[in-house]
Formats: C-alpha cells, sequence, structure tokens
C-alpha cells in the first residue's frame, strides 16, 4: 500500500503511536507499504510549533527521516486541485493532503471524519 499520513497521525508516530489504532500502526510500520509525509504537514506543524499550540521533535525533518517515510513534495497540480475540491473541509492544509493523495493514488491514514467525504481512499486511525 502507498500511505499518506495526516499531520496529526505523523505527531502521533513520534508521541503516541498507541493513539493509533492497533491494525493501523501495523501497516505504517510494514516494510513493504510505502509511507509519505507531505512537506504541508511539516509546515502546518512548524507553523504551530512556532505559535505554541503544538509539540513536536526539535529536528523534524531528521525525525521523519529516520522513520525511512518518504517526502511528499507540494506540485502545481497539488496546489491547483485542492482550490478546486468541494468546500467539506476549510482547513487548507487538510485539503491539500486530500488533493495530494487523490493526484498521487494515495491512501490517507486520518482520523478526520470529514476528510472521508471526498470519496477518496482512506484509512481510518
Amino acid at each position: 500500500m502507498r500511505l499518506l499520513l495526516d499531520t496529526h497521525i505523523l505527531l502521533w508516530t513520534f508521541s503516541s503511536p498507541r493513539t493509533i489504532k492497533e491494525v493501523v500502526r501495523r501497516e505504517i510500520v510494514n516494510p513493504r507499504n510505502s509511507i509519505y509525509v507531505s512537506a504541508v504537514s511539516a509546515w502546518e506543524i512548524s507553523i504551530k510549533k512556532t505559535l505554541g499550540k503544538l509539540e513536536s521533535p526539535d529536528d523534524l525533518k531528521g525525525a521523519i527521516r529516520e522513520t525511512g517515510f518518504s517526502e511528499l513534495a507540494v506540485t502545481m497540480d497539488h496546489a491547483i486541485h485542492a482550490v478546486e475540491l468541494p468546500r467539506h473541509h476549510e482547513d487548507p492544509f487538510d485539503r491539500m493532503l486530500v488533493a495530494q493523495a487523490e493526484i498521487e493514488h494515495l491512501i490517507l491514514v486520518t482520523r478526520d471524519s470529514i476528510l472521508l467525504r471526498y470519496g477518496i481512499q482512506c484509512l481510518t486511525a
């Protein structure tokens, strides 16, 4: 499987992995699966950390690299598609993750039930 981690799933992977359903944790660590982390998640985490709204590893990029997860850059196609999506969700970070999952044919790992409305493949964590 090719999985894209929602930002909160990425954070839970570092801070409280048991918050994630066991079956989903097994898929995240399964070496046969490819796990992607969007640059938009790093941006969201960095913004919220700077504002004092959350805690994250001091070296976020290094922490992600240590997991073996792949980085997913934001492309023009992703950006344009995110704007074209139905307005189920107003959070621009989540809209970008949906656009990336759809364009790149990735399964979005999330616990955000609103994202299920987009009709993309999701793995509920």
